[in-house]
Parts: structure tokens; C-alpha cells; sequence
């Protein structure tokens, strides 16, 4: 087993493999025998800024796309103040790191206990809710007139370009939205409206449909609207997906918003997870078997662990490479294999094959880039794999 000085700054994966061997630390032979994960915070703190400092609004992190602690800790230093939680545990963790942070739970449904403690306990004030009874318990639990904040989320009709649609989930249609606005109002809250394209989402314009759609709802219910939330849903580069530039949604946003409300145009907010921590990690695993006569390739992870995003949705691949005693291999010759997880389940299987060296072989390394969203928040330790050691290192690789 490789053991990985997991405390200061490590080189980028591939050098960081290469001084291992050098150095005759272990030999060359040497197989990961657990994944590791390779943070990059200069890359994390990268993607930050470009939201912070370009969009036109407040930005906030949607913490589910990666609790690590050492991302918010790393977010909180670059001037992240602003949370999006979807779990009382989420909001533990924002407490504990950030304790001055302002916390959004934007999940829409929650129980009477988790209202509670997001109001006592962390001293939130933004709930999200897409029907009259889940108003009604915010209503119930806080109290009328309580200076609290109900965004309501909306919805349209699902569309082919996000890798994962949240319509069919979450969300009301613009009549129901604009009598949850006015109930809202009713009940002393201050309302917002919020909505979410669907996650990965490579067209900016499913951004301006939803603008022109919160323009009509606050209009039907003869209510101004003060602050718009445009959720997250902006796309990470992957092997099979990606979408424009983030300037090309920013741009849509603001010239939607101005077209829709003019001089009226409320205060914007997002909140990226994906897009904002997906570049800052990358995934090494080793190769266990090779089975040549079928081209079937195992892996010391697989959708159990950190690859499960994959099985999803497989346009949500993130770029890959070959690495064999640290060096990038190569070879023109190349050949499809269908790769496995170590686990006993015949779903642990990735949904598409892999081009991979022709000649690849025991202890190599693949390294998945472009990883950090939800690669670690949904892995499990299903048959005792999943669990992975964690670097930081200095670059990310990035395809």
C-alpha cells in the first residue's frame, strides 16, 4: 500500500506518483490499494472567484456538491458568506467552520424538528417551500410576521439539455407559485422566487425562460419582487459534457433580468456547487485485473464510491488518463474496456466503456479529473470499499 503523506502540499497527482517511485519509497510495482483523492484549493479557489467577482449578484455554495471541510474552510477564506444547505447536518458543518456564515435551506421539503433547529440552532432565516403545506409548517414553526424569508420555487417543463432534471422533484407551476407568493405574503413572510434548470445544464437560455417565468408570476400576484434566485446548475467541464463559458450564463442572466424587470429588477442570487468544486479534484485508482481475452477491467472504486455520478448519467464521465510509475502513458494503440468496481455487485459497472492503452496492465493508475461535485458526498461502503485517502496537491489535472 502506497502511503501517502497526507499533510502539506503535495505536487500535481501524476508528479506526486512519479517522487513516490523515484524516491524508492515503495516500488514501482506498488498497487493504491485505496482510491485517493487529489484537492487542488488553489483550483477550488479559482472557480470561486470567477463566480464571486462576475456574477451579478450574491453567490452562495451549495454544500451538498461536496461537504469536505477543508472546501468550506477554503471557501470561507476566499470571501464565501453565503450557504446553501439541504440537512440540519449540512448546516452543523457551515456553523462549526464558518460560524458568522448566512445559511439558505433551500431544500423544499422539511420536517417540523428541521424547521426548528435551522431557526434556533443556526439561526437561519431563508426556507424554501413549493406548496402550501410545507408554507404552512414554516408558518407553524417560526411564527407569523417573524421576518423570515420563503423562497418559492417554480418550475417548467423539463428540457433535454441538464444531465439531471429537478422538475420532476421539486418545484410548482406559475399559477401555483403565485398564490404560494401571495400566501407568503399573508403570512408576514418576505417572499422570493426560486428555481433550478436542472443539474449540469449546458444552455444558458433555459436561464432567461426561467427569468421571464418569475417575471409573470410576480406580476400575477401584484407582488415587486425584491430578490430572485436563479439556483445553480451551471455545467462543469467533463469528457462527454460541457457547456459555453460562465460569462456567456452571467450575460444571459443580466440581460434577462433587465429585459424582464427593468429598473424594478430584484437583487440576484445563485448558488453553484458543481461548477464551483468539480475542477478542484481529481480521483486515482488502480488497476486490480485485466482480463484481456474479454477486454473487462476492474478498479479499486467504482460507482459504490466515487464514480457513482456515472451510472447516472453517463454524459457526467469525467475525463481520464493512464498513469504507470507516474508517467502519462500514452500509446496510440488503444482498445475499449468495459471497467468494473471492486465490488461484488454486477452493477458496480461504469455505463460506457473506456479507450484505454492496449497494453494497460495490473497497478496502473486511472486518474478520473474534474471530480470534486458529489464524488464524495454519495459514496458508500458497500462491501468495505469506497473510502479514500485525500492529498492536497498543487495543480488539478484538468484534461
Amino acid at each position: 500500500m502506497l502511503a501517502l503523506n497526507t499533510s502539506g502540499i503535495q505536487p500535481a497527482a501524476h508528479d506526486l506518483l512519479k517522487t513516490y517511485r523515484d524516491s524508492k519509497q515503495v516500488a514501482a510495482t506498488t498497487v493504491l490499494e485505496k482510491p485517493v483523492l487529489c484537492f487542488s484549493p488553489s483550483t477550488l479557489s479559482d472557480q470561486a472567484k470567477l463566480f464571486i467577482d462576475s456574477f451579478p449578484g450574491e453567490v452562495s455554495y451549495a454544500v451538498k456538491a461536496n461537504p469536505c471541510e477543508q472546501v468550506i474552510t477554503r471557501l470561507a477564506a476566499d470571501g464565501m458568506r453565503v450557504f446553501d444547505a439541504a440537512s440540519i447536518v449540512e448546516m452543523a458543518a457551515i456553523a462549526r467552520i464558518c460560524p458568522d456564515a448566512v445559511i439558505h435551506y433551500h431544500n423544499p421539503v422539511k420536517s417540523r424538528g428541521e424547521i426548528a433547529t435551522a431557526w434556533h440552532a443556526f439561526g437561519c432565516r431563508r426556507f424554501a417551500a413549493d406548496s402550501r403545506e410545507e408554507l404552512a409548517k414554516i408558518e407553524q414553526v417560526v411564527g407569523p410576521a417573524s421576518g423570515a424569508e420563503v423562497a418559492i420555487r417554480f418550475r417548467l417543463p423539463s428540457h433535454k439539455s441538464a444531465a439531471h432534471d429537478f422538475s420532476s422533484k421539486f418545484g410548482v407551476d406559475e399559477k401555483a407559485a403565485t398564490n404560494l407568493m401571495r400566501q407568503a405574503v399573508q403570512a408576514g413572510f418576505a417572499p422570493i422566487l426560486t428555481f433550478h434548470p436542472g443539474s449540469q445544464c449546458t444552455d444558458p437560455e433555459a436561464w432567461n425562460r426561467h427569468i421571464e417565468a418569475a417575471g409573470r408570476i410576480s406580476k400575477s400576484a401584484g407582488i415587486k419582487l425584491t430578490r430572485l434566485n436563479v439556483g445553480g446548475g451551471f455545467p462543469a467541464r467533463y469528457g462527454a459534457s460541457r457547456g459555453p463559458a460562465l460569462a456567456s450564463y452571467f450575460e444571459t442572466i443580466r440581460n434577462s433580468v433587465s429585459d424582464v424587470f427593468g429598473s424594478t429588477a430584484p437583487v440576484l442570487e445563485c448558488e453553484p456547487g458543481r461548477s464551483i468544486v468539480a475542477a478542484a479534484f481529481s480521483l486515482l485508482t488502480s488497476v486490480k485485473l485485466v482480463r484481456d481475452s474479454s477486454c473487462d477491467l476492474f478498479l479499486n472504486d467504482g460507482i459504490y464510491g466515487g464514480l457513482l455520478e456515472v451510472a447516472q448519467a453517463s454524459e457526467l464521465l469525467p475525463f481520464y488518463r493512464v498513469l504507470r510509475d507516474g508517467e502519462v502513458v500514452a500509446h496510440l494503440q488503444r482498445r475499449d474496456f468495459t471497467v468494473f468496481g471492486p465490488t461484488c455487485d454486477p452493477l458496480d459497472v461504469l455505463p460506457v466503456p473506456l479507450s484505454l492503452p492496449a497494453d494497460i496492465r495490473e497497478s496502473d493508475v486511472i486518474e478520473f479529473g474534474g471530480i470534486g461535485a458529489y464524488c464524495m458526498a454519495t459514496s458508500t461502503r458497500f462491501n468495505g470499499y469506497g473510502s479514500a485517502h485525500q492529498v492536497t496537491v498543487s495543480d488539478a489535472y484538468t484534461g
